[in-house]
């Protein structure tokens, strides 16, 4: 996989009111991140909505934003599942489709034990020449992935070249670094952790709150990883209050609603996924207002 570090989008999908996907709004965040300076998009990830994305909805968005991004930074698609069987097939698809590497979550629901989650990556990663990122997202699958077996599958299968660590644990993360084989990437999923993994050594952050400051948030991290500090610090503190309301209700709703204010996308989700409660709601545009992001000549340009 071309290198990849730094900001990562974990792009939402936007949808017409009839329940489509909603090509040209699509197209038009892939080019606003493109000129801010995201250094990488994840499609078909948590924030995409990805459990309502059919697979022909999946096989068309992964080749319309590899269309799209036409190779100026990689394209990372999210192709697991809760059935093996399906993960692999979308993971063959997004080969075929010309996207750079795979986001892999650990299966949800079924809570396979230690074995299973090694059969299930090892399975996966065998079935495509890829680069694959696992991906532990406990609150999202009910099942924590072992570090040890997280290093294990980082020595052993060879195309497993980095991990996604979403369990909010900071000691997790650096018994990671600390304990990876050379080459091995490891990535925050949680926002307000991005500055400080990047300065224990990680390699940057699957971020949801880049979808709304794409250019603040890659300037934090490439401050973080040039050794500026302060300057890191003052951009997470700017934006702090921000990251925790995109998780006041569940992602990727808030998130969404917030592009909806900034008159990037229309208000759509699909089932399960609602608008949010109105209180929520107003406290997030007035985070939204504080932050700059409302009524910018920047973003009506963009």
């Amino acid at each position: 996989m071309k290198s990849i570090q730094g900001s990562i989008v974990a792009l939402v999908t936007p949808f017409n009111a009839d329940g489509d996907i909603d090509y040209r709004s699509l197209k038009n965040l892939i080019q606003w991140h493109l000129k801010q300076g995201t250094n990488g998009i994840l499609v078909n990830g948590t924030t995409g909505e990805s459990p309502s994305i059919s697979l022909d909805e999946f096989d068309a968005i992964t080749k319309f934003v590899v269309r799209q991004v036409n190779a100026q930074i990689p394209v990372l698609a999210g192709t697991g599942s809760n059935h093996t069987e399906d993960a692999i097939i979308k993971s063959q698809i997004a080969e075929y489709n010309g996207v750079d590497g795979l986001l892999v979550v650990s299966p949800y629901y079924n809570k396979p034990s230690r074995n299973g989650l090694k059969h299930y990556f090892a399975s996966v990663a065998s079935s495509t020449n890829l680069p694959l990122i696992m991906y532990n997202v406990p609150g999202r699958t009910g099942t924590a992935m072992p570090v040890d077996l997280i290093i294990e599958l980082a020595i052993t299968v060879g195309n497993i070249i980095g991990i996604k660590e979403s369990a909010s644990s900071m000691g997790r993360i650096m018994d990671l670094i600390q304990q990876r084989p050379d080459g091995f990437r490891v990535y925050s999923g949680d926002d307000d952790l991005a500055v400080n993994t990047v300065l224990m050594g990680g390699d940057g952050c699957i971020s949801v709150v880049a979808n709304q400051i794409p250019g603040r948030f890659s300037q934090m991290l490439s401050a973080a990883f040039n050794g500026e500090v302060e300057l890191a610090r003052n951009l997470h503190y700017q934006y702090y209050n921000l990251m925790k309301l995109n998780f006041i209700e569940s992602n990727p709703m808030p998130v969404k609603t917030a592009l909806h204010h900034m008159e990037f996308i229309d208000l759509n989700f699909r089932s399960p996924m609602v608008q949010m409660e109105k209180q929520n709601e107003r406290e997030l545009v007035k985070e939204l207002e504080r932050c700059g992001l409302l009524q910018s000549p920047a973003i009506h340009a963009a």
